[in-house]
């Protein structure tokens, strides 16, 4: 992890102040979904994640098939194999998880784990103080046992499992009633009960939960003589990461349900979360686990999975929905939102926490003519703008992993959101991919440019938001002030509004036009966004009641990317960005008079003579004659020819770079 000087408090010896080294924790460190193809031969998933160093846990799912559960933990060894769906006690499976790694785990050929072109999810809990440990104990059958733990923090929820004997596996939550005596099972359908008193029973009757231990009772799933048991416990809201150790990356709650399909009740969490794992504490109901990674977004889920059974992804449309601050619900199904039902839940936050500090981490142009391959980025892609380079169909398709795979937009039309048949957005396994993206399907051979863009603090977040018909608050994860902001109306036809920090808080322009910017109030409110909101007003590009809408948020972001404005000067000047070796994206519009939203990229590139472009607001094919760019290791040149204007005298301009 890394580590950062903070400024300490003057010294009683009067030597005055001190420098302190301060850890600091990330999310994106010690937790990774990660989704994988099986091969039926080893292979090893890097996922980022040291398991081997710090321990952990890693749970496997298969999504394609009906397979159970497998986890695995480095407290019990790899190739220890207990399954969340029995009652089992642990297997050795020598061909299950081999090895855990520094940056992941191996597996092995085993059929649940690696069955050929079978498609698996993988959860990797790395073992951090105010996140997640892992504790193993002998069972003595002693009411009111305490087992020692390293959480650094009251657990939020523990969940037992006896290694060697057939029996439940047991779930205390914070959340449960009657001074937290009740307990759950993860392999059953089975509500919050009290007949489950005995396994976290004291000589008092109520558990004994600190920062330092947790008590057990004298139950077979907890504390019996003769049996060997494993606890992964998960932290509550306890703060430790970040730069001010201050920000909470996992929390155990509950919530109550309304059972209403249009208004679900919203869990705020003061986060955007990217795992989420409910249950109904009120009455039978399956488990229910939802990621980012296979479909957690807004309204456009592909399904959930349940710990208890081993059902494939349940395909549910909308069934849980993400917000910048929480989730939401949009069903009555009683897993999730029976009215009046009481539902515990354990989330842990989206990453990354870090800010990037290279621009690769966060943006690839890949240029490709194999439509149906997935095109490498190292990372997973938030954000997928595709083009058509030599035809005039289709251009400039928009897509984000925020509302799933199978729903986009074009950015030269005014058109609603596009959904699953149409030739662009038919693919729900665009961002099914941890290291890269699935372009859509315009057919082999066609030349298509893909610009893939991670959200990352400081470079770029993606909002949905529906609108009020007022001047309406919008809630953000860019953690630095929004200096460009595009908006589009998702479910009905609109203009692409863009705010830019050049224009002022007064002004607007619009994507989809040449037209110049101009001034309104009721586009953003006349105020200037904040590190964590935006402003949206009256206007129906931005704010119709009832209307959803998606906005793309960026900001200069040191060495990465830069938002930039400059004054042409009629024949050639450099645009410092800041960077060390030139611009990979530039888009710039015109904005005192008429002019095309152009983009040059590195894919296609950016070069000393022609250069390559495209222009969001038009479907024509690319241009490749002529040399308005070239490049400069700070930046990148602008150069005055007609073709463009992209230099007149006393001209303005505003755009973005990204190194």
């Amino acid at each position: 992890m890394p580590l950062v000087k903070t400024r300490g408090a003057a010294s009683a010896q009067g030597f005055g102040e001190f420098a302190q080294v301060t850890a600091v924790n990330y999310i994106e460190d010690v937790f990774s979904t990660f989704l994988y193809t099986g091969t039926g031969a080893a292979q090893t998933i890097t996922n980022g994640i040291d398991l081997s160093g710090k321990g952990g846990l890693t749970w496997i799912k298969g999504m394609s098939g009906a397979t159970a559960h497998a986890l695995y933990d480095t407290a019990r060894g790899a190739t220890f194999d207990l399954v969340s769906n029995t009652t089992a006690a642990q297997t050795t499976q020598a061909t299950g998880l081999t090895a855990f790694g520094s940056t992941g785990f191996s597996i092995g050929a085993l059929a649940k784990l690696n069955t050929s072109a079978a498609t698996y999810v993988s959860w990797s809990f790395r073992k951090q103080p105010k996140f997640f440990d892992i504790v193993t104990w002998s069972g003595d059958s002693i009411v009111g046992r305490t087992i020692p733990h390293n959480l650094g923090s009251t657990p939020g929820c523990i969940i037992v499992k006896t290694k060697n004997n057939t029996v439940n596996w047991a779930v205390w939550h914070r959340s449960g009633t009657q001074s937290n005596r009740y307990g759950a099972i993860l392999n059953t359908t089975a509500a919050y009960t009290d007949t489950l008193l005995q396994l976290w029973g004291t000589t008092g009757g109520i558990p004994a939960m600190t920062s330092a231990s947790f008590s057990v009772g004298d139950a077979g799933s907890t504390n019996d003589t003769g049996n060997d048991y494993v606890a992964y416990l998960f932290a509550h809201d306890a703060g430790g990461f970040g730069l001010t150790g201050t920000d909470n990356v996992i929390s155990c709650g509950s919530y109550t349900g309304n059972g209403n399909v249009t208004t679900g009740p919203v869990i705020n969490l003061g986060y955007e979360p990217q795992w989420v794992m409910i249950k109904n504490a009120s009455a039978v109901s399956n488990w229910t686990i939802a990621d980012n990674m296979r479909g957690f977004t807004v309204g456009n889920g592909i399904g959930v999975l349940r710990p208890n059974t081993t059902d494939t992804n349940f395909a549910n449309t909308g069934y849980l929905s993400i917000t910048s601050t929480g989730f939401t619900t949009t069903t009555n199904n009683a897993d999730i939102n029976a009215s009046g039902n009481t539902y515990i839940y354990v989330a842990i936050r989206r990453g990354p926490m870090k800010v990037p500090t290279v621009g690769t981490t966060v943006f690839s142009p890949n240029a490709t003519t194999n439509d149906s391959t997935a095109v490498t980025t190292n990372f997973p892609v938030d954000l997928m703008i595709e083009a058509k380079i030599s035809s005039s169909t289709y251009q400039a398709a928009v897509g984000a992993r925020l509302i799933g795979g199978s729903a986009g937009l074009v950015t030269s039309n005014t058109n609603a959101e596009y959904t699953g048949g149409s030739a662009l957005f038919g693919n729900t396994a665009f961002f099914a991919n941890n290291t890269g993206v699935a372009p859509a399907a315009y057919g082999s051979g066609t030349s298509v440019i893909l610009w893939n863009y991670r959200r990352a603090p400081s470079f770029m977040d993606v909002v949905c938001y529906t609108g009020t018909g007022a001047n309406a608050t919008q809630t953000h994860n860019l953690a630095a002030v929004p200096e460009m902001m595009i908006v589009k109306k998702r479910s009905g036809v609109a203009n692409w509004a863009v705010y830019h920090s050049a224009l002022g808080a007064a002004g607007y322009i619009l994507l989809n036009t040449t037209a110049a910017s101009t001034g309104s109030s009721t586009f953003w409110q006349s105020t200037t966004p904040t590190s964590t909101s935006f402003f949206t007003g009256t206007n129906g590009n931005v704010g119709d009641s009832g209307l959803t809408y998606v906005a793309y948020l960026f900001a200069t972001c040191a060495g990465v990317s830069k938002v930039f404005s400059y004054t042409g000067n009629g024949s050639s000047q450099t645009i410092n960005c800041g960077f060390t070796a030139g611009s990979r994206w530039v888009m710039i519009k015109r904005t005192d008079s008429t002019g095309d939203w152009y983009v040059w990229d590195s894919a296609r590139g950016i070069i000393a003579g022609n250069d390559p472009h495209l222009s969001l607001n038009t479907t024509a094919a690319e241009v490749t004659t002529d040399d308005s760019v070239d490049t400069d290791n700070t930046g990148f040149i602008v150069n005055q020819l007609s073709a463009t204007n992209i230099n007149v005298t006393s001209a303005t301009y505003i755009g973005l770079a990204i190194a």
